[in-house]
Protein backbone atom coordinates (compact mmCIF):
# COMPACT_ATOMS: atom_id res chain seq x y z
CA UNK A 1 0.00 0.00 0.00
CA UNK A 2 2.80 2.25 0.72
CA UNK A 3 4.66 1.87 -2.55
CA UNK A 4 1.16 2.37 -4.46
CA UNK A 5 0.79 5.84 -2.28
CA UNK A 6 4.30 6.79 -3.08
CA UNK A 7 3.83 6.18 -6.61
CA UNK A 8 0.42 8.01 -6.56
CA UNK A 9 1.71 11.00 -5.17
CA UNK A 10 5.03 11.81 -6.71
CA UNK A 11 3.32 10.95 -9.90
CA UNK A 12 1.47 14.46 -9.51
CA UNK A 13 4.60 15.93 -8.44
CA UNK A 14 5.06 15.57 -4.49
CA UNK A 15 8.71 14.94 -2.96
CA UNK A 16 7.78 12.03 -0.57
CA UNK A 17 9.51 10.87 2.49
CA UNK A 18 8.59 7.08 2.79
CA UNK A 19 9.80 6.35 6.17
CA UNK A 20 10.46 2.02 6.25
CA UNK A 21 12.38 -0.40 8.32
CA UNK A 22 14.02 -1.27 5.22
CA UNK A 23 14.87 1.75 2.81
CA UNK A 24 13.51 1.76 -0.58
CA UNK A 25 15.52 2.85 -3.53
CA UNK A 26 16.06 6.67 -4.11
CA UNK A 27 13.94 8.23 -7.26
CA UNK A 28 12.69 11.52 -8.53
CA UNK A 29 10.96 12.58 -6.22
CA UNK A 30 11.27 9.77 -3.98
CA UNK A 31 13.12 10.38 -0.39
CA UNK A 32 14.06 6.99 1.20
CA UNK A 33 14.29 6.92 5.24
CA UNK A 34 14.74 3.86 7.47
CA UNK A 35 13.08 4.30 10.61
CA UNK A 36 11.41 1.88 13.12
CA UNK A 37 8.51 3.48 14.00
CA UNK A 38 8.17 2.00 17.69
CA UNK A 39 11.67 3.65 18.61
CA UNK A 40 11.45 7.23 19.68
CA UNK A 41 15.41 7.71 18.19
CA UNK A 42 14.80 5.91 15.14
CA UNK A 43 11.76 8.21 14.30
CA UNK A 44 13.74 11.39 15.98
CA UNK A 45 16.50 11.12 13.50
CA UNK A 46 13.97 11.00 10.49
CA UNK A 47 12.78 14.14 11.56
CA UNK A 48 15.93 15.72 11.76
CA UNK A 49 16.61 14.34 8.29
CA UNK A 50 13.27 15.62 6.87
CA UNK A 51 14.12 19.26 8.45
CA UNK A 52 17.80 19.26 7.17
CA UNK A 53 15.81 20.14 3.36
CA UNK A 54 11.98 21.17 4.75
CA UNK A 55 10.10 23.47 6.54
CA UNK A 56 6.91 22.23 6.19
CA UNK A 57 4.73 19.34 5.42
CA UNK A 58 1.47 18.82 3.67
CA UNK A 59 0.64 15.96 5.36
CA UNK A 60 1.67 12.33 7.60
CA UNK A 61 -0.22 8.97 5.77
CA UNK A 62 0.07 5.91 8.14
CA UNK A 63 0.68 2.67 6.77
CA UNK A 64 2.20 0.63 9.14
CA UNK A 65 0.89 -2.06 10.74
CA UNK A 66 1.36 -6.20 11.21
CA UNK A 67 -1.27 -8.79 11.51
CA UNK A 68 -2.08 -10.49 14.26
CA UNK A 69 -4.21 -13.79 14.52
CA UNK A 70 -3.56 -15.80 17.79
CA UNK A 71 -5.96 -16.01 20.73
CA UNK A 72 -5.76 -13.33 23.72
CA UNK A 73 -4.78 -16.25 26.91
CA UNK A 74 -1.99 -18.12 24.67
CA UNK A 75 -0.36 -15.03 22.80
CA UNK A 76 3.21 -14.24 24.55
CA UNK A 77 3.08 -10.77 26.19
CA UNK A 78 6.43 -9.88 24.07
CA UNK A 79 3.62 -10.51 20.89
CA UNK A 80 0.90 -8.54 22.30
CA UNK A 81 3.17 -5.19 23.09
CA UNK A 82 4.70 -5.63 19.91
CA UNK A 83 1.44 -4.68 18.12
CA UNK A 84 0.45 -2.33 20.06
CA UNK A 85 3.56 -0.75 19.92
CA UNK A 86 3.60 -0.97 15.65
CA UNK A 87 0.12 -0.94 15.02
CA UNK A 88 -0.95 2.48 17.98
CA UNK A 89 2.29 3.43 19.14
CA UNK A 90 4.36 4.08 15.92
CA UNK A 91 0.85 6.84 14.97
CA UNK A 92 1.67 7.66 18.48
CA UNK A 93 5.60 8.34 17.75
CA UNK A 94 5.63 10.12 14.50
CA UNK A 95 2.50 12.09 14.91
CA UNK A 96 4.07 13.59 17.95
CA UNK A 97 7.33 13.67 16.22
CA UNK A 98 6.38 15.61 13.07
CA UNK A 99 3.80 18.07 14.07
CA UNK A 100 6.06 20.97 13.97
CA UNK A 101 6.24 20.54 10.58
CA UNK A 102 2.47 19.99 9.52
CA UNK A 103 1.35 23.21 7.82
CA UNK A 104 -1.89 25.05 8.40
CA UNK A 105 -4.55 22.66 6.24
CA UNK A 106 -2.59 19.88 6.56
CA UNK A 107 -3.71 16.64 6.63
CA UNK A 108 -3.17 13.36 8.53
CA UNK A 109 -4.75 9.95 7.26
CA UNK A 110 -4.09 6.76 9.21
CA UNK A 111 -5.42 3.74 7.80
CA UNK A 112 -7.05 1.17 10.12
CA UNK A 113 -9.28 -1.41 9.71
CA UNK A 114 -13.02 -2.67 8.52
CA UNK A 115 -12.56 -4.17 12.22
CA UNK A 116 -12.03 -1.06 13.61
CA UNK A 117 -15.91 -0.02 13.46
CA UNK A 118 -17.40 -2.96 14.90
CA UNK A 119 -17.09 -6.86 16.52
CA UNK A 120 -13.30 -8.99 15.26
CA UNK A 121 -14.20 -12.30 14.89
CA UNK A 122 -12.57 -15.11 17.36
CA UNK A 123 -8.86 -15.20 17.56
CA UNK A 124 -8.40 -11.85 15.56
CA UNK A 125 -8.87 -9.84 18.81
CA UNK A 126 -5.90 -7.99 19.38
CA UNK A 127 -5.90 -7.17 15.97
CA UNK A 128 -8.65 -5.48 16.19
CA UNK A 129 -8.36 -3.90 19.78
CA UNK A 130 -4.89 -2.51 17.84
CA UNK A 131 -6.73 -1.05 15.38
CA UNK A 132 -10.10 -0.02 17.04
CA UNK A 133 -7.44 1.83 19.51
CA UNK A 134 -6.09 3.20 16.43
CA UNK A 135 -9.27 4.82 15.39
CA UNK A 136 -10.13 6.15 18.47
CA UNK A 137 -6.83 7.63 19.08
CA UNK A 138 -7.49 9.34 15.74
CA UNK A 139 -10.73 10.54 16.80
CA UNK A 140 -9.34 12.11 19.74
CA UNK A 141 -6.16 13.44 17.51
CA UNK A 142 -8.40 15.48 15.53
CA UNK A 143 -10.45 16.83 18.25
CA UNK A 144 -7.30 18.57 19.03
CA UNK A 145 -5.34 19.31 15.54
CA UNK A 146 -8.63 20.78 14.53
CA UNK A 147 -7.53 23.57 16.98
CA UNK A 148 -4.32 23.81 14.97
CA UNK A 149 -5.96 23.99 11.90
CA UNK A 150 -4.72 20.44 10.66
CA UNK A 151 -7.42 17.53 9.34
CA UNK A 152 -7.29 13.93 10.97
CA UNK A 153 -9.09 11.35 8.76
CA UNK A 154 -9.08 7.39 8.81
CA UNK A 155 -9.25 5.07 5.86
CA UNK A 156 -11.20 2.13 7.17
CA UNK A 157 -10.00 -0.20 4.53
CA UNK A 158 -11.21 -4.11 3.99
CA UNK A 159 -8.88 -6.94 2.81
CA UNK A 160 -6.66 -5.48 0.36
CA UNK A 161 -4.31 -7.58 -1.87
CA UNK A 162 -0.63 -7.85 -0.18
CA UNK A 163 1.26 -9.83 1.55
CA UNK A 164 -0.61 -9.41 5.35
CA UNK A 165 -2.77 -11.44 3.54
CA UNK A 166 -0.31 -14.69 3.05
CA UNK A 167 0.44 -13.66 6.68
CA UNK A 168 -2.79 -14.13 7.60
CA UNK A 169 -2.99 -17.87 6.45
CA UNK A 170 0.32 -18.67 7.92
CA UNK A 171 -0.57 -17.59 11.11
CA UNK A 172 -4.32 -19.53 10.85
CA UNK A 173 -2.49 -22.40 10.00
CA UNK A 174 0.26 -22.19 13.04
CA UNK A 175 -2.68 -21.36 15.10
CA UNK A 176 -4.25 -24.62 14.46
CA UNK A 177 -1.44 -26.22 15.02
CA UNK A 178 0.07 -25.05 18.63
CA UNK A 179 -3.17 -24.13 20.67
CA UNK A 180 -3.44 -26.40 23.26
CA UNK A 181 -6.57 -24.85 24.75
CA UNK A 182 -8.73 -24.45 21.56
CA UNK A 183 -9.78 -27.55 19.69
CA UNK A 184 -10.90 -26.02 16.51
CA UNK A 185 -12.61 -27.09 13.57
CA UNK A 186 -9.51 -25.69 11.30
CA UNK A 187 -11.12 -26.16 8.45
CA UNK A 188 -14.22 -24.89 9.60
CA UNK A 189 -11.70 -21.49 10.99
CA UNK A 190 -10.17 -21.93 7.67
CA UNK A 191 -13.44 -21.17 5.48
CA UNK A 192 -14.41 -18.04 7.47
CA UNK A 193 -11.17 -16.45 6.72
CA UNK A 194 -11.10 -17.19 3.14
CA UNK A 195 -14.80 -15.75 2.91
CA UNK A 196 -13.69 -12.64 4.72
CA UNK A 197 -10.35 -12.32 2.65
CA UNK A 198 -12.09 -13.51 -0.48
CA UNK A 199 -13.10 -9.74 -2.00
CA UNK A 200 -9.99 -8.24 -1.74
CA UNK A 201 -8.73 -5.15 -3.51
CA UNK A 202 -5.36 -4.07 -5.34
CA UNK A 203 -3.27 -1.39 -3.54
CA UNK A 204 -3.29 1.17 -6.03
CA UNK A 205 -7.05 1.36 -4.47
CA UNK A 206 -6.18 2.34 -1.30
CA UNK A 207 -3.76 4.66 -2.54
CA UNK A 208 -6.64 6.58 -4.82
CA UNK A 209 -8.68 6.65 -2.45
CA UNK A 210 -5.89 8.33 0.00
CA UNK A 211 -5.51 10.68 -2.78
CA UNK A 212 -9.46 12.09 -2.89
CA UNK A 213 -9.19 12.32 1.20
CA UNK A 214 -5.95 13.99 0.84
CA UNK A 215 -7.39 16.38 -1.61
CA UNK A 216 -10.78 17.17 -0.25
CA UNK A 217 -11.71 20.59 0.26
CA UNK A 218 -12.95 19.61 3.83
CA UNK A 219 -12.54 16.07 4.52
CA UNK A 220 -14.99 13.45 6.67
CA UNK A 221 -13.07 12.10 9.52
CA UNK A 222 -13.87 8.49 8.71
CA UNK A 223 -14.23 6.94 5.11
CA UNK A 224 -14.54 3.28 4.07
CA UNK A 225 -13.28 0.64 0.88
CA UNK A 226 -14.48 -2.68 -0.08
CA UNK A 227 -16.59 -3.56 3.07
CA UNK A 228 -17.70 -7.19 3.71
CA UNK A 229 -21.23 -7.89 3.46
CA UNK A 230 -20.83 -10.96 5.53
CA UNK A 231 -19.08 -8.96 8.34
CA UNK A 232 -21.96 -6.30 8.23
CA UNK A 233 -24.74 -8.66 8.22
CA UNK A 234 -22.67 -10.61 10.79
CA UNK A 235 -22.27 -7.19 12.96
CA UNK A 236 -26.31 -6.97 13.12
CA UNK A 237 -26.81 -9.86 14.24
CA UNK A 238 -27.68 -9.59 18.36
CA UNK A 239 -24.67 -10.22 20.19
CA UNK A 240 -26.37 -13.60 21.78
CA UNK A 241 -27.03 -14.61 18.28
CA UNK A 242 -23.57 -13.94 17.58
CA UNK A 243 -21.63 -15.84 20.23
CA UNK A 244 -24.19 -18.77 19.62
CA UNK A 245 -22.97 -18.58 15.98
CA UNK A 246 -19.18 -18.79 16.24
CA UNK A 247 -20.07 -21.72 18.36
CA UNK A 248 -21.66 -23.69 16.31
CA UNK A 249 -19.39 -23.32 13.54
CA UNK A 250 -15.74 -23.43 15.14
CA UNK A 251 -16.90 -26.26 17.38
CA UNK A 252 -14.39 -29.31 17.01
CA UNK A 253 -16.31 -32.66 16.21
CA UNK A 254 -13.63 -33.92 18.51
CA UNK A 255 -14.49 -31.19 21.83
CA UNK A 256 -17.66 -31.72 22.80
CA UNK A 257 -17.12 -29.77 25.99
CA UNK A 258 -16.80 -26.26 23.74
Amino acid sequence: MGKAAVELFTAQGYRVYALDRVKCAPRENVVPLQADVTDEKSVAAAYEAVCAVETQLCGIIHLAGIYVLDSLVEITPAAFERALRINLGGAYLVNRCFLPLLKKDSRVILVTSELAARDPLPFTGLYGITKTALDKYAYSLQMELQLLGVHVSVLRAGAVDTGMLGDSTRQLDAFCRDTRLYACNARRFRDIVDRVEARRIPPAKIAEKLDRIFHARSPRFAYAINRNPLLILFDLLPKRARFALIRMILRSPDNTNT
